[in-house]
């Protein structure tokens, strides 16, 4: 398996972004304090991160054999994404990070692999950090978060695409929970870890109709994009996208034929970290099975240990899918 969806927390990045963070809490066991991970005003309670998977090599190492994972691509985690804090703060914060990614995938080449964070809320620092990670650090892609505070069809974002493209590297997209570096949009979704599962939903659903409505797939025909847990709802309402673009007044004129939505559609790839094989057959069954790669979340709240579930030859197809996607088989 190779596994496209896995977070990391470094030890060597808390407080990189000054006021906002990050700041770790182991807990304390005996006072019932539970261990908490702060990032501006947001703060995550319960999660171990010290002594896991998380930010201990060795741990994953072993929990990847267990999991049978041949290669994993390390990614940052959501909560610290920054991508509405101040720029500079943000440019320290993702190049610290991408050259302890850098590092960390250096002490075991032959089983880690690492995606790279960008400054995104400005777009010539994004570019300039997504060549010094691929071409000076040798990291795979670019991993960002969905709300960079402008559509990602804004026309400001057109020079990252455009240099994912140059540089021949696909481009990935997950989101963070809902409050951390901005206001809520919606309080409910504080209930029931709604963030991290519904709110999650929403944006990579609104990801992929950007994306595919707002014209980035046209403007770059050569661009690959992944999006994670199998682009949220797409697979559900890709024929209501098709329907809307075809008979709202917005629709584009190159969407206005039948079937033009779903072909752009096919191009994107989708992560198979979905929840279960329901919904995973839901994603098949929508898109096909070769642009899907394998993801587990290892070590998180949803960590699947098998994207797959049993289905040897479909395993073989994802990670195959994975080698096409991340160009891993390509002479650097």
């Amino acid at each position: 398996m190779i596994d496209v969806h896995a977070h990391i927390v470094l030890e060597s990045v808390l407080g990189a972004a000054g006021p906002h963070g990050p700041e770790l809490d182991d807990g304390d066991a005996a006072t019932g304090h539970p261990p908490c991970f702060r990032v501006g005003g947001y703060t995550l309670v319960g999660v171990k991160y010290r002594g896991s998977p998380f930010m201990d090599p060795d741990l994953r190492l072993a929990a990847m054999d267990e999991a049978g994972i041949e290669i994993q691509v390390l990614s940052p985690n959501p909560l610290t994404f920054f991508s509405h804090v101040e720029a500079e703060w943000a440019d320290a914060f993702c190049r610290r990070h991408n050259d302890e990614v850098a590092a960390l995938v250096a002490r075991a080449p032959d089983r880690f692999r690492g995606f790279a964070q960008l400054p995104m809320q400005d777009p010539a620092l994004a570019v300039a950090e997504l060549r010094r990670s691929v071409t000076d650090l040798g990291l795979l892609a670019p991993y960002l978060g969905t709300d960079l505070g402008r559509a990602l069809d804004d026309p400001a974002f057109d020079d990252v695409w455009a240099a994912c493209v140059e540089l021949d590297v696909p481009v990935f997209f997950h989101p963070a929970p809902d409050g951390i570096d901005r206001p809520r949009r919606d309080e409910r979704l504080a209930r029931f870890d709604g963030d991290l599962w519904i709110g999650f939903l929403y944006e990579e659903t609104l990801a992929v109709a950007s994306l595919v409505l707002g014209g980035v797939l046209d403007r770059f025909p050569t661009l690959d994009v992944c999006i994670s847990h199998g682009g949220g709802a797409t697979a559900w309402l890709a024929e209501r996208m098709e329907h809307a673009a075809r008979t709202r007044p917005w629709g584009p004129p190159e969407l206005a034929d039948a079937g033009a939505v779903a072909a752009r559609l096919r191009r994107i790839w989708w992560d198979a970290h979905v929840g279960g094989p329901t919904a995973l057959a839901a994603l098949l069954a929508a898109f096909g099975p070769d642009r899907v790669v394998a993801g587990t979340n290892l070590g998180g709240w949803d960590q699947s240990r098998d994207p797959t579930y049993g289905d040897a030859a479909l395993d073989r197809t994802l990670a195959g899918n994975a080698r096409r996607l991340l160009r891993l088989d390509r002479v650097r």
